[in-house]
């Protein structure tokens, strides 16, 4: 049986880049104020743990994005399959990524697919950092996103 797994992403404005991603690969935001809310009246988590985004609470510098088909626990918003969880960090992103996100385009190997792709990462705030030519075999972008992480447009 494959297992769920979460990828975790240091981020500066974890509700910020989760919004880029949930748009660029089509995800859904998870939305945990049912959980927040519940820890709150229980007196279970303070007030400066909470911070709202997009009129939803949040656990401050925290902000997950889930595959929109996997299951997930609607007390919590919490995805139980591909997610991706961005946490805040203190320091700023030194050097190059040593993990990165490959996004496809929707229809792959047609001639305006990957250009339709890039376009519109750009259009979330991606930015176009080199193409790659694989010859007789395609080409792909290098891209960042808003915070400067390295991913490829394919």
């Amino acid at each position: 049986m494959a297992l769920n797994w979460t990828l975790v992403i240091d981020s500066g404005n974890a509700p910020v880049l989760a919004d880029f991603w949930a748009a660029a690969l089509r995800y859904e935001v998870e939305d945990p104020s049912p959980l927040i809310d519940e820890l709150l009246a229980g007196g279970l988590l303070g007030a400066e743990a909470v911070a709202e985004h997009r009129g939803h609470k949040i656990f401050r510098g925290y902000a997950g994005i889930r595959h929109p088909d996997d299951p997930f626990d609607e007390s919590s918003g919490v995805g139980h399959g591909r997610r991706l969880l961005f946490q805040d960090v203190p320091e700023d992103k030194a050097g190059k990524n040593r993990l990165h996100v490959d996004v496809h385009s929707a229809v792959p190997g047609t001639p305006n697919g990957l250009e339709e792709l890039v376009v519109r990462l750009e259009g979330l705030g991606a930015s176009r950092v080199r193409e790659v030519d694989m010859g007789p075999a395609g080409h792909w972008w290098v891209m960042r996103d808003p915070e400067g992480n390295e991913f490829c447009a394919a």
